[in-house]
């Protein structure tokens, strides 16, 4: 099992300069960090990859959709736009170093259509089902993001993104797990872990509030024990949002400070994951 934490963190917008933060991530001793392609380019991620590599870190990434590159769209043109930014994704996870690429890849973040949720998620299937051989090719998986009703309405359950990555038809793409989301919207967290199976392909980490894991009330025990069950091994990742007054926390609806400060929020996440997973 790998720890990383996602350097959003740190992050004022998404177009601030990650380097800076790669020292903090090692210096504390994480085994990656997770960054966010908002904001990315490809300089900017070709020179990424060698300061990645100069700190001893691997690297997982997330992105997004915009509403002008909606795979669930019935506007050929927006789709088709939608396909060639996750192609693009997933060439710079590759140059980045990174084996992992997850988020809310389906659909935009934050765009409700409840009535027309069932030929949306089957569009998002399609298409995203035909990143299959870019994916083998680069050798990325790709998560499907399960988050809560508040920031979309496709795919809120465990049960929700695991059907979906089942949709595709891609051995290539699961799903991520947040342990903020799945507080809200499932009945049984444990019994929604072990049900993603194999087709669990990324675990996010913070507690109820969007903080210090272990902080408030997410029931670990259960997360861990879950976790055992199925065998999981891969990456646990810190995302944490927890600071207010800035754009990307607005993003978030982070209105109150939820910590202290970033550096010492990263420190005790890492010190609780290493308690609880190994």
């Amino acid at each position: 099992m790998k720890f990383g934490i996602h350097a959003g963190l740190w992050m004022a917008r998404w177009t601030d300069e990650i380097a800076p933060i790669l020292k903090h991530v090692a210096d504390l001793g994480y085994d990656g960090v997770e960054i966010s392609l908002l904001g990315m380019n490809d300089d900017k991620a070709a020179a990424l990859a060698s300061q990645i590599r100069d700190h001893g870190l691997e690297v997982t990434c997330s992105d997004g959709l915009s509403r002008e590159a909606d795979i669930t769209s019935t506007d050929p043109a927006v789709q088709q736009a939608g396909l060639e930014h996750l192609r693009w994704a997933v060439r710079t996870c590759a140059t980045l170093g990174s084996r992992g690429l997850a988020g809310v890849v389906y659909a935009p973040w934050g765009v409700f259509d409840p009535l027309n949720k069932a030929d949306r998620t089957a569009r998002s299937a399609h298409m995203l089902g035909q990143l299959d051989a870019d994916l083998a090719n680069d050798g990325v998986t790709l998560g499907i993001e399960a988050i809560n009703r508040f920031e979309t309405d496709l795919v809120n359950t465990a049960a929700e993104a695991v059907a979906l990555a089942r949709a595709t038809g891609s051995d290539h793409i699961g799903a991520l797990l947040d342990t903020f989301h799945l507080n809200i919207e499932e009945k049984d967290i444990g019994k929604a872990i072990i049900a993603a199976g194999d087709k669990l392909a990324h675990f996010h980490v913070s507690d109820n509030d969007r903080g210090v894991p272990g902080s408030g009330h997410v029931p670990w025990d259960v997360v861990r024990s879950s976790l055992k069950t199925m065998g999981y091994d891969g990456w646990i990742v810190a995302e944490m949002f927890v600071l207010a007054g800035n754009p990307a926390s607005a993003d978030l609806n982070i209105w109150r400070n939820i910590e202290p400060d970033a550096q010492g929020a990263a420190k005790q996440a890492l010190q609780f994951m290493q308690r609880t997973f190994t």
